[in-house]
């Protein structure tokens, strides 16, 4: 059975448990209502709430998809919206989905995938009375926020990989591995922040429209959510950057040293390159070389080379390609 909770409520207190397809007398107030919460329902489950509470047949047949981008309609005076959920496995940013059906008097949520930490949402709610007694909508502002508090974890365990990242791309190379990592974070942020966009538009749309079963009362706290996305989606933004920052100064720092281990092999040729030209024109083994017959000749050839070599290491060190 994919029912985590089904209960209904009045003035905020838990009455009691019902039946997906039990019909509950609501009062005509906003005080008593449904909350039915599923897990991966299947179809013939989805098909009882559409029948006991009249939901549109376009809004469970999205329902019954696993992922799908958020996304904001309205049903017959009925509000649907879809959130997406998701948590940092690994590398990798794992999605879930979250369908809200919001009545006056209901609110059904069915979760496929990753739910993040939703569980104690209710048990929390249900320990405010106060808050928990201004209805569905109040219900529904509590399930997107705890979905987006949720995001801020994610970037932020990203962000210590990128900047330890960092760290070791100013002290050495970075491998083929590392350099792979950069591609897949910056892959896995870039489909982050398209969620934190459709997201960000989502509660925006709450916050400025006038939709049905949200009162004018509730329709301040979604500024709340809203500011909690624009936060997440500023430093992702600022993550991203990091992470070209990251590539790029790899790459100059990789150049660089390059360039001094270049300069250093060419310092050291040019070095070589003296004693090599003297001993290849002694080498050459003509006949008449007048220098052959010179007593000291040997030294003061050796000490021409060393003399040279010396005067060239000097220079060099001095231009510091050495």
């Amino acid at each position: 059975m994919s029912v985590i909770a089904a209960y209904y409520y009045n003035e905020g207190k838990r009455i009691r448990e019902i039946a997906i397809d039990e019909r509950v007398q609501l009062d005509k107030g906003r005080s008593g209502f449904c909350w039915i919460a599923l897990l991966d329902p299947t179809a013939d489950e989805l098909h009882a709430l559409q029948a006991t509470y009249h939901l549109h047949p376009l809004a469970i047949d999205n329902a019954m998809h696993p992922l799908c981008p958020p996304r904001l309609d309205v049903y017959n005076g009925e509000l649907y919206i879809v959130a997406q959920t998701a948590e940092l496995v690994g590398d990798r940013i794992s999605y879930g989905k979250m369908a809200i059906f919001t009545g006056h008097n209901h609110l059904i949520s069915v979760r496929h995938g990753n739910a993040g930490a939703l569980g104690k949402l209710r048990e929390q709610l249900e320990a405010s009375p106060a808050l928990f007694g201004k209805g569905v909508d109040y219900v529904l502002h509590a399930i997107l926020h705890r979905i987006v508090d949720q995001y801020l974890p994610i970037f932020e365990m990203i962000e210590d990989d990128v900047l330890a990242m960092e760290k070791r791309s100013l002290d050495d190379f970075l491998g083929r591995a590392e350099v792979a990592r950069i591609f897949g974070l910056r892959a896995e942020l870039t489909r982050f922040q398209r969620t934190l966009g459709a997201m960000a538009e989502l509660v925006r749309k709450l916050v400025r429209g006038h939709f049905p079963c949200i009162s004018a009362e509730v329709r301040p706290y979604f500024n709340d959510v809203a500011d909690h996305v624009d936060r997440v989606q500023s430093m992702v933004d600022g993550l991203l950057q990091v992470l070209s920052t990251v590539f790029e100064a790899s790459s100059l720092l990789e150049a660089q040293r390059i360039g001094v281990i270049t300069r250093q092999l060419a310092a050291w040729a040019a070095i070589l390159a003296v004693p090599t030209a003297i001993a290849g024109i002694y080498g050459m083994n003509f006949k008449h070389m007048p220098e052959l017959d010179t007593a000291y000749g040997y030294f003061v050839v050796l000490g021409v080379m060393a003399i040279s070599c010396l005067f060239l290491f000097v220079r060099f060190k001095m231009a510091k390609w050495l």
